[in-house]
């Protein structure tokens, strides 16, 4: 992706190094189940409160970052303002006005309006503060653990979590929240699903309109791909458990998520997302 040198977000939190060490119960299995439940752009605050033993006192020592470190919070400060830009026409468009989120940065933990969470969550967005949260290092869980490289896989992840905001401004999420205490824990996963690909929609609808200032750089369609399909529940599901349970989905397979991304990147509009409507996901 064409980045360096262009404008950053002015709406960027950095509380790297001013939260504390939380250290969270269950073991691995725990963190991949927090990871299925609230990855890109679930709410940890359920399974954090049942899964959080206990949070470290907040260090006072000074965080020095790496110089990769550095850069890489410049990028996602960059798709962030990218994001801003686009969803602000198209916002405009529609006969709307656009409210920009903050980018929280943070390491090993964070406060936010949805409760505490840990670095293993992975990058999440919280409707209550209109705030998305992200620890850096997850950049480097993106490439190795879930075998997706590149720039514009995170830059997905960046507009996957801003989609969620473009819903809450849409008032979507206040439609589907209230249906967790209305629903069965099955039912309401199918809802939540809806939820995710949708997200997924917004986040190709961003890169439709990047393409179109000529950011985009060759291969970074197949990235954002990539990373979409490397966190399909189905995916995750197989290589942490060995088998996969349909019922327990709550962001959709990973042929659902490349396919709905796709989608966004190839009509670029809010018109044709309703995942709730869809029959065919």
């Amino acid at each position: 992706m064409k980045w360096k040198g262009r404008k950053a977000s002015s709406n960027v939190e950095d509380r790297r190094g001013k939260g504390g060490a939380m250290v969270a119960g269950g073991g691995i299995g725990g963190i991949l189940i927090v990871l299925l439940v609230a990855f890109l752009g679930g709410d940890p605050s359920v399974i954090l409160d049942q899964l959080s033993g206990s949070a470290g006192t907040t260090s006072n020592e000074p965080y020095e970052a790496t110089a990769e470190e550095e850069e890489l919070a410049e990028f996602v400060s960059v798709v962030l303002a990218d994001t801003e830009q686009v969803w602000t026409e198209v916002f405009e468009e529609e006969g709307m006005e656009y409210v920009e989120p903050t980018l929280v940065l943070y390491s090993g933990s964070v406060e936010s309006a949805c409760g505490t969470a840990g670095a293993s969550v992975g990058p999440f967005y919280c409707p209550g503060d209109y705030k998305l949260y992200i620890d850096l290092s997850f950049y480097d869980e993106l490439q190795n653990e879930f075998q997706a490289p590149g720039d514009f896989a995170m830059a997905y992840v960046v507009a996957h979590e801003v989609g969620h905001h473009v819903q809450n401004l849409l008032g979507v999420m206040e439609e589907v929240q209230p249906l967790r205490n209305q629903l069965s824990e099955e039912e309401y996963n199918k809802v939540q699903v809806r939820l995710e690909l949708q997200a997924d929609y917004l986040s190709g609808v961003w890169a439709h309109h990047a393409q179109g200032m000529g950011y985009l750089e060759e291969g970074d369609l197949e990235e954002a791909l990539t990373a979409a399909s490397a966190v399909g529940d189905d995916t995750i599901q197989q290589r942490s458990r060995g088998y996969v349970v349909p019922e327990s989905f709550t962001h959709g397979s990973s042929e659902q998520r490349k396919r709905w991304f796709y989608k966004g990147f190839q009509t670029g509009n809010l018109k044709e997302g309703n995942t709730f409507n869809a029959t065919d996901l």
